[in-house]
């Protein structure tokens, strides 16, 4: 830069020289005078120049080392998501986005239509929840939710989602941490959360392709268990996918009651494996055991039967099945899934109002086939039953736990999804839960606003 400057003068001065006329050596002392001005103004033109030349240095200089703690910073970064990458487990719930949290909303709203009062709807010979009824008649905004989940670091994920009630109001419906990184296969989650048992309790019901839940985890489960506990899952270092896990719960909700043992009243195991047949075949399979003590527990029933305050031991087995078909293993043109879960209950304690003994032993399945034949459109067919084997003093006839009939219940659906983030349902169903047969008809949108992590299998 110095050998630049001294150029820039040296050529100033030859340029001045060839410029201004050559005095003759009798020249006037004006033609003298005249000679030093234009040799003022050159020398200040020189320094105006490299005045300047040293303001771009300086620019230069700065903006080098802007550039250098740029690249610092992109590096630092870059380095900072390679190690959260690396340390999540591929497929499960670190999808989102490191430092930026997957936000989503759920829309969902209905019509719906009964040939009999919905108000009078109740599943003879079980003790049902405060949720396995029917909604009511007409138009209607249903529970929609809002969803936050992003890793924490590099050892944490997070999850939250807010139910918010179509009569107002909103819950948490799900609150938990995951771990991301312990070792020897292994994943803890802490806070509230839907349990693993089972194949659909773990769902969102959004994630169903009929518009309700099947009759059996409404009669068993108040249509979902969620609590809020702690759950060990592991994941077996093989081939085949097995996965073996135990939850402990607070015991709060149903078939649970009253946080007995405090707070440790409900625990549960469950064991899922599967696999793939060839590329275009996958299978999952599972069974699962839940154990709860109830204290004070109500059952409610719209026809006026009500058995209040349960107390007693309630223990839950179920098995599970799933089959899904893709030609060649893509399932965007066609698919097909078949899904079926078995439930068995055993139930002794006694109510407090009115003072009475029970003994009961309740078993239900369903079977549930799902096919998309072209792209965006998909039918399904569902059928299910429930049995009852109750005794006691509180089983009379015409009581809530009557066992005498056997409700059972037939769904029709047929569902058209623009994109992954719109679906429309209607759903066609014959309900023989009573003696006498309801007819319903339903139609359902759902809308995801925002990013939304993808389901397991």
């Amino acid at each position: 830069m110095i050998q630049l400057r001294t150029r820039i003068g040296a050529g100033l001065l030859v340029m001045a020289g060839l410029v201004s006329p050559m005095p003759s050596l009798a020249g006037s002392a004006d033609d003298i005078r005249v000679l030093k001005e234009q040799l003022h103004q050159t020398q200040k033109m020189l320094e105006t120049m490299q005045k300047r030349l040293l303001q771009l240095e300086q620019k230069q200089s700065e903006q080098q080392q802007a550039q250098e703690q740029t690249r610092a910073t992109v590096r630092q970064q870059a380095e900072t998501v390679a190690e959260v990458a690396a340390s999540a487990p591929s497929g499960g719930s670190a999808s989102p986005n490191a430092f930026n949290p997957q936000i989503s909303a759920i829309l969902n709203g209905k019509y719906q239509n009964f040939s009999r009062s919905p108000g009078k709807f109740a599943i003879p010979g079980f003790p049902p929840g405060d949720a396995a009824g029917l909604d009511e008649r007409g138009l209607s905004l249903s529970e929609s939710e809002l969803d936050f989940a992003s890793n924490v670091d590099n050892l944490f994920y997070g999850s939250l989602t807010i139910a918010l009630q179509e009569s107002g109001g909103a819950d948490v419906e799900e609150a938990f941490l995951q771990t991301l990184s312990m070792p020897l296969g292994l994943t803890l989650k802490a806070g509230r959360f839907f349990s693993g048992i089972g194949y659909l309790n773990q769902f969102h019901s959004h994630h169903d392709d009929f518009i309700d839940r099947p009759l059996p985890y409404r009669a068993f489960l108040n249509t979902q268990y969620g609590d809020d506990g702690l759950q060990l899952k592991w994941l077996a270092p093989i081939d085949t996918f097995v996965e073996l896990g135990g939850e402990i719960m607070r015991g709060n909700t149903f078939p649970a009651g009253g946080d007995a043992h405090h707070g440790t009243g409900t625990w549960s195991l469950f064991m899922h494996t599967g696999g793939d047949v060839g590329i275009s075949h996958s299978w999952k399979t599972g069974v699962s055991y839940l154990q709860s003590r109830a204290r004070r527990r109500d059952a409610f029933d719209n026809q006026g039967n009500t058995l209040s305050g349960f107390t007693g031991n309630s223990r839950l087995w179920l098995a599970d099945f799933v089959w899904k078909w893709a030609p060649g293993g893509n399932p965007v043109n066609r698919n097909f899934r078949f899904q079926s879960e078995a439930f068995y209950r055993s139930e002794h304690g006694q109510f407090n109002t009115p003072v009475s003994f029970y003994d009961g032993r309740q078993y239900g399945w369903y079977t549930e086939g799902v096919y998309q034949f072209i792209p965006r459109w998909k039918f399904g067919l569902r059928h299910a039953e429930l049995y009852a084997d109750n005794h006691g003093t509180a089983v009379t006839p015409g009581s809530l736990l009557d066992d005498r009939h056997n409700p059972r219940r037939d769904s029709l659906v047929l569902g058209f999804s623009n994109s992954e983030f719109s679906r429309i349902r209607m759903q066609l169903a014959r309900d023989d839960t009573q003696s006498k047969s309801d007819y319903q008809l339903s139609l359902q949108y759902l809308m995801l606003l925002g990013a939304h992590g993808a389901h397991q299998f």
